[in-house]
């Protein structure tokens, strides 16, 4: 008998080509033997939905530590699919575009969604800028913030854009402030099987801001004694999530992302937080890649440094200049390349273990 969590909706459609559940499996077997990399990674995960057991277990980025691999329930992927197809009006038929990797949760559940709610869902090669038919209308699509930034003047095909995974930022909201679709970055992990939170970027109006996530139904929010964020999500985690995620409370279902309280810098006594910083650096930055981060200091205890990716010797000498006394980095390094988590993400920690030795 197959498990109510795992049926195929009647309206679901694979690259245009509708599969009920014993099709579908024998379209992962075909991915998994012949496809391509990203067709592979589609055909496992495939597999384990399709499965009778009642979870699968799912990778995280690694972005803060070592990767982890958590249970988790495929009745909770199935209603956090109903949750964003419910806020987003995704009823069956839909066409959706999937340009994430399916071996994280992001692009599982763009599959979940389109295999619960009845959608069309098209599948491109993950790139920085993904590939597709243009001439082709879209209502849905999940993008990372560089995915995003890079595929900006070719939006006018999609309706609705989530973006996720990463900060957005000022650079790439600029870009994307006067494009025809709904823009709205996500707030999410693996844990709360993706986005549990939604703020939109463009089409703002009146007192609209683009600061506050504003949570979806039957989320909770509270702080714990560290001032990060905790989530009561029932029906996607048994137990309260306790975050890393520095916030402010604004209402019930508002908050605001401060930073990662793995992050902040404690640099004379100061609390200095890495991503404000590069907030306010964002736009003399031009879209060059860096980050803000400590190292120790027999002075200060811990010292602001700036992380620069390419060749030194052209920044501007007014780089600085609306920082606060203790924001403004007392070195800046250079490296080619930045290193990444196995999702893309620059991993701070290590790229400073890289550059210093």
């Amino acid at each position: 008998m197959i498990p109510d969590y795992t049926k195929v909706h009647n309206r679901f459609k694979l690259e245009g080509h509708h599969y009920n559940y014993e099709d579908l499996m024998e379209v992962a077997y075909s991915f998994v033997k012949e496809g391509y990399p990203y067709q592979q990674q589609l055909g496992l995960f495939l597999l384990d939905w399709l499965d009778k057991k009642d979870y699968i277990k799912v990778k995280t980025s690694g972005s803060t530590g070592r990767p982890k691999t958590l249970k988790i329930k495929k009745q909770a992927m199935v209603n956090s699919a109903i949750m964003t197809g419910d806020f987003f009006n995704l009823s069956p038929g839909k066409k959706v575009l999937n340009c994430l990797p399916s071996n994280f949760i992001a692009g599982k559940m763009m599959m979940v969604r389109a295999i619960i709610l009845g959608l069309e869902v098209d599948m491109v090669v993950p790139s920085a800028l993904p590939r597709i038919d243009y001439e082709k209308d879209y209502d849905f699509c999940a993008f990372t913030p560089m995915q995003l930034k890079n595929f900006a003047k070719y939006l006018k095909s999609i309706k609705t854009a989530i973006v996720g995974g990463g900060r957005v930022s000022s650079h790439i909201k600029e870009l994307i402030r006067d494009k025809k679709p709904q823009i709205y970055e996500t707030y999410g992990m693996t844990e709360t099987v993706s986005h549990i939170a939604v703020k939109k970027l463009n089409h703002l109006k009146g007192d609209d801001t683009d600061r506050y996530f504003t949570t979806l139904p039957n989320i909770s929010i509270s702080q714990d004694d560290r001032g990060c964020l905790v989530i009561d999500a029932p029906n996607l985690a048994d137990d309260k999530i306790i975050t890393n995620d520095l916030v402010e409370i604004h209402s019930d279902n508002q908050f605001e992302w401060i930073g990662r309280i793995d992050n902040v810098i404690n640099t004379g006594g100061i609390k200095v937080f890495p991503e404000q910083i590069e907030e306010k650096l964002q736009d003399k930055m031009q879209g060059r890649q860096f980050f803000i981060h400590g190292i120790e200091d027999d002075t200060l205890g811990y010292k602001v440094v700036m992380v620069v990716q390419g060749k030194e010797g052209d920044l501007d000498d007014t780089l600085f200049v609306d920082l606060e006394k203790y924001e403004k980095p007392k070195d800046i390094l250079f490296t080619r390349k930045f290193k990444e988590t196995a999702s893309g993400k620059i991993h701070r920690a290590n790229t400073i273990k890289y550059i210093l030795g």
